[in-house]
């Protein structure tokens, strides 16, 4: 799938915090900017930009949340104006405190902050509930004592209008005491519901009376147990955003057919009205999006957790090496439009290897290790070499690894019976190791089932540093560790979740989760690794050479070195799908 067109140019200052304002006239504006500009052009809300970003605390954050957070904190930033941070935590029921404490530190790790605005929707529910009070004074809420069923029954459908519930016609003064009893508690869950008397016929179906509150008896992260009744979030969420002086709310789609009752409730209320705009939600092939679905896959313990490197959430991303800004330029390359399309996972693969390209350190692991042994290097002799931390860019200096008689090499980057283009090693062939010699097999051990387990070489001393003396061309260069220097670690690669490009769409009777990638994860127990590596801290990130970006896993130790594979150096997906 490709992408949808770019709307702006590459320009990364426009979803970095702080970036310069002064930029946005060298790019062309999304269609939500034309509109704030067009908003800032006629004076209206004094030319203010106050955005928010309303995540419900019932899971963690994945990359279409992060989207949304360059989205909104990005427009802020641009326009001199606010952004809050606000809980939308009205289900008690799904809520935790350990995801309001996930979100905030995702946030901040994306670059953003919300100063003094942070909010939550329970902090509205004596005003929320008060506004229900006057609906229901003004005779635009009721209370309806149908059983769930029903009310789902007499809704109507798209073709058919619904019918009006018989508790429809009940007086001002019973709704308001029905109301009253039901937040002190008297009655039990589902037993009455609160709904806005609007239209049982209705083209729009979410217009025809619609759910404002529910009884439920549960403990609230925040309220405790002061409350057993709890709003719906269509009716908290507008009038949160009316209160926090919201000029602009930046929706998803899906949220679209909801605008009209968002309105309807700020015009009955006569509450100060933010405009709402909705964009394309970002949806990656080769994975769920679905924080329902996230869940599943963690409580069914198919993944190691919310964190796990193949998850798209923003902590998994973050475990697996990605860097902020990766995910802000990859955000800002996707750009904001109006229509529903796929993005390819390479786009977000290949920005963090645009930028890791540019920051990471070079060093040599070998990840399936094939001993090789140097029989006329001197046994007790040990060069050090001096390495290249980067090949184009000097300020990260330089490193001394160490040589010896035996040296480790990929499994794969020798071949006994080799074609005659393959320029890694062989019987007879020579090849160069990085940064030491030349070397040429001469012979190689086997084990008892005739696998390869050792192989033979000599070296030509005059060719330190790599280079043949007498200038003779040597096609092959691969990397190495000193087998006596060797830093022994565990080392995870990982692929995309599903094998199917699009693991929402089952046929029917098919579990969604059946197209899971059965070789999403590898664990190589016996890589080797240059010693620099050997003090390697947590979440610091490097190239092996051939090998793609690494970065220490958050639960690595000294005692026990752990790397995650972040991207291999290209998209090798393609190649191996076609």
């Amino acid at each position: 799938m490709e992408p949808p067109p770019k709307n702006g140019s590459t320009d990364s200052s426009a979803s970095e915090p702080g970036g310069d304002v002064a930029k946005v006239e060298t790019r062309s504006l999304n269609f939500i900017e034309q509109i704030i500009e067009a908003d800032r052009a006629a004076g209206k809300n004094n030319g203010r930009v106050h955005t928010r970003f309303p995540p419900e605390p019932n899971g963690y954050l994945h990359i279409g949340h992060a989207k949304s957070i360059c989205l909104n904190f990005g427009l802020a930033s641009r326009y001199n104006g606010l952004c809050n941070l606000r809980f939308d935590d009205t289900n008690p029921a799904k809520e935790d405190v350990e995801y309001v404490d996930s979100i905030q530190e995702d946030v901040r790790w994306l670059g953003f902050d919300w100063d003094e605005r942070l909010y939550y929707a329970s902090d509205r529910f004596e005003e929320l509930y008060q506004f229900a009070e006057r609906l229901i004074q003004e005779g635009l809420a009721y209370v309806d004592s149908q059983h769930l069923e029903e009310m789902r029954a007499n809704r109507g459908t798209v073709t058919e209008p619904g019918k009006d519930s018989g508790d429809r016609s009940r007086s001002v003064e019973e709704n308001l005491d029905l109301f009253r009893r039901m937040r002190a508690g008297e009655f039990e869950d589902g037993a009455h519901v609160l709904r806005a008397k609007i239209d049982m016929a209705h083209p729009n179906m979410l217009m025809r009376d619609p759910l404002l509150y529910r009884i439920r008896h549960a403990h609230h992260h925040r309220t405790g147990d002061r409350w057993c009744i709890y709003p719906m979030y269509d009716w908290t969420h507008g009038q949160c955003d009316s209160l926090e002086g919201i000029t602009h709310s930046i929706c998803t789609l899906e949220f679209e057919t909801h605008r009209a009752l968002y309105d309807w409730f700020i015009e009955k209320l006569g509450l100060h009205h933010p405009q709402q705009i909705e964009f394309a939600r970002l949806n990656l092939n080769y994975t769920v999006m679905s924080k329902r679905k996230l869940l599943e896959l963690v409580e069914n313990k198919l993944v190691s957790g919310w964190d796990d490197p193949r998850m798209p959430t923003i902590c998994g991303l973050r475990r697996r090496g990605f860097t902020p800004e990766s995910i802000r330029a990859f955000c800002d390359r996707i750009g904001i439009a109006r229509m529903n399309s796929v993005v390819d996972l390479s786009w977000l693969e290949q920005a963090i290897r645009d930028d890791l390209n540019t920051k990471a350190p070079r060093v040599m692991g070998v990840l399936r290790p094939l001993k090789v042994v140097i029989e006329n290097y001197p046994e007790d002799q040990i060069d050090e070499l001096e390495a290249a931390n980067h090949p184009a860019d000097e300020s990260f200096g330089s490193r001394i690894v160490p040589f010896s008689r035996e040296v480790y090499i990929e499994q794969e980057d020798f071949l006994e019976d080799a074609p005659r283009k393959y320029f890694r090693l062989s019987p007879g062939r020579e090849v160069r190791l990085r940064y030491a010699y030349l070397v040429t097999c001469t012979s190689v051990v086997k084990d008892d089932d005739g696998h390869v387990i050792e192989v033979r070489c000599t070296y030509d001393p005059a060719s330190k540093g790599g280079n043949a003396p007498d200038g003779r061309k040597v096609k092959g260069t691969i990397h190495w560790v000193s087998a006596k220097h060797a830093v022994d670690a565990k080392v995870c690669l990982y692929d995309r979740l599903f094998s199917q490009e699009s693991p929402d769409d089952v046929p029917e009777g098919q579990d969604w989760k059946d197209g899971l990638n059965p070789g999403s994860l590898e664990i190589l127990s016996d890589a080797k690794l240059e010693p620099s590596l050997a003090t390697a801290a947590p979440g610091e990130r490097f190239q092996f050479e051939r090998n793609g970006y690494f970065c220490v896993d958050q639960d690595s130790t000294s005692e026990s070195l752990t790397f995650n594979r972040t991207a291999t150096l290209r998209d090798s997906w393609i190649k191996q799908n076609k």
